[in-house]
């Protein structure tokens, strides 16, 4: 009894402090839900992303509520003009596509996915997260489940229990099984990305160890990531990673700040030391071979080297897609219209789909049923007003993060959300030339593009000499 006592201040202050928090919980929730074996994960997140969205349905409600019987001036979750613009024009183009394909019932399911992706998880994170604290809870959520699938996917890899490769069950996709193999390597790519960016620029109050520990993970997980043998996620990784040390480098030579400066090269090194480790564990070649193919399927391999049928197969998905928009150039065949106008605009070049197996499943043949591009995908199916008006919208968020970044930079505040931000922006802006939404990690991409335009719009990430100028404080 009395061992116990002293133990409950502890108790209570921990729940105060998650309590203190709990607009990100439902996002915290969202992410580590992903983790969950294959067949429940995708189910369980979207249905936590749903909770999300009711969640901010219900602060707003609430606090205007309470705002209007004590006339107050508005002091809760806010959205200004510019964010209502960049975050709800893409709702109004997907509405118009759908409204205008020619099976609008069928394309019912497609709006509502785009609608939860790009407008509705995004404009949840943008309203909910107050503080800095808040957003580091959920990017840090980003980043352990990072760790857990690249363990997986570490250990399926040194033990042969991974999807089918080459022959060999040897591909890491960790619990996303071998029916979406880009889902571990998604995750992970994001998780090591954050972890560079909280890195660079830790918060201010973070404690020493934060920036090696940060660095070590990031190393550590370009070990899955290499195994995973995407080539997609390779180059988005590389440019984002690129991007944000370019920003550091450029912020650190603009502020006469050379610790900053020895720090980007330092964090670029460390990379290249993970990236070595991760080609080190390949020992069978494997990933040689897997980036020499990238010279292949963009043409710049030997003239007597045929890329392989996967990348056949996306080059006639990719044709497939712009014929439908040349069909459509305004609107496009409606959301989810890809697949039942494939056929009839794809070349014979095509295959009836591609070969998965292993990591615990049978052997199957899954039907390629999108162009694994995303901008492709926006043209085919919403026209040129869909894939303008997302395009441009996230644009226009990029631009915020930047110049919130370079106001952040000048006010002194910590940097690490915003690299995470451009990073994150940078990395699904490369990924979608090549990839498109599908599968569980979809959520995460919702999650991904909220973080960036919490960065960006959302007034509580604003700088705190900019709050000072607006007359209120900003958030811890």
């Amino acid at each position: 009894m009395g061992t116990g006592l002293p133990r409950l201040p502890t108790v209570l202050g921990s729940l105060w402090s998650l309590a203190s928090v709990w607009p990100a919980l439902p996002a915290a929730a969202t992410v580590a839900l992903l983790c969950l074996p294959v067949g429940a994960a995708g189910t369980a997140a979207d249905l936590a992303s749903l909770a999300l969205v009711a969640v901010c349905v219900v602060a707003v409600a609430v606090t205007g509520a309470r705002e209007s019987r004590s006339r107050q001036r508005p002091g809760g979750p806010a959205l200004g003009v510019r964010a209502a613009v960049l975050l709800g024009a893409p709702a109004v183009a997907f509405a118009v596509a759908t409204a205008a394909s020619g099976d609008p019932a069928a394309s019912v399911s497609g709006f509502a996915r785009c609608l939860q992706v790009f407008v509705l998880v995004p404009l949840s994170l943008v309203l909910l997260l107050r503080a800095r604290r808040e957003a580091w809870l959920v990017a840090g959520c980003v980043v352990a489940a990072a760790v857990v699938e690249g363990a997986v996917g570490t250990v399926q890899y040194a033990t042969g229990t991974g999807a089918s490769y080459m022959g060999e069950n040897i591909r890491a996709v960790g619990t996303f099984g071998p029916q979406n193999v880009m889902g571990m390597a998604t995750v992970v790519s994001y998780g090591l990305v954050i972890a560079v960016c909280l890195g660079l620029a830790p918060p201010a109050r973070a404690p020493r160890w934060c920036r090696p520990a940060a660095f070590g993970c990031a190393a550590l997980l370009a070990v899955p990531l290499a195994v995973s043998f995407s080539r997609g996620a390779w180059l988005a990784t590389a440019a984002a990673v690129a991007v944000v040390v370019l920003a550091v480098v450029g912020g650190a030579l603009a502020v006469a700040r050379r610790r900053r400066l020895v720090l980007a090269f330092c964090a670029g090194g460390l990379l290249l030391a993970g990236g070595a480790v991760g080609v080190g564990a390949a020992a069978s070649g494997m990933v040689g071979d897997r980036l020499s193919s990238i010279g292949q399927a963009v043409g710049l391999g030997e003239e007597d080297a045929a890329p392989d049928q996967s990348v056949t197969d996306r080059y006639a998905m990719w044709s497939a897609a712009l014929e439908m928009w040349w069909k459509e150039p305004l609107t496009g065949v409606g959301p989810r219209g890809f697949a039942a106008h494939r056929d009839s605009h794809a070349s014979l070049a095509l295959s009836s789909g591609s070969d998965t197996g292993g990591a615990g499943a049978a052997f199957a043949r899954q039907e390629l049923l999108s162009p694994h591009n995303m901008y492709l995908l926006l043209l085919g199916e919403q026209g040129l007003l869909g894939a303008a008006t997302v395009v441009g919208c996230w644009a226009g968020v990029g631009a915020a993060c930047a110049a919130r970044l370079r106001r952040a930079r000048h006010a002194g505040r910590d940097l690490g959300l915003g690299l995470a931000a451009i990073g994150l922006l940078t990395w699904q802006a490369v990924n979608f030339l090549y990839a498109d939404i599908g599968g569980p990690t979809t959520v995460l991409t919702a999650m991904a593009l909220g973080l960036a335009a919490w960065w960006g719009l959302a007034p509580a990430a604003a700088p705190a000499a900019g709050a000072a100028a607006a007359g209120r404080q900003a958030p811890p």
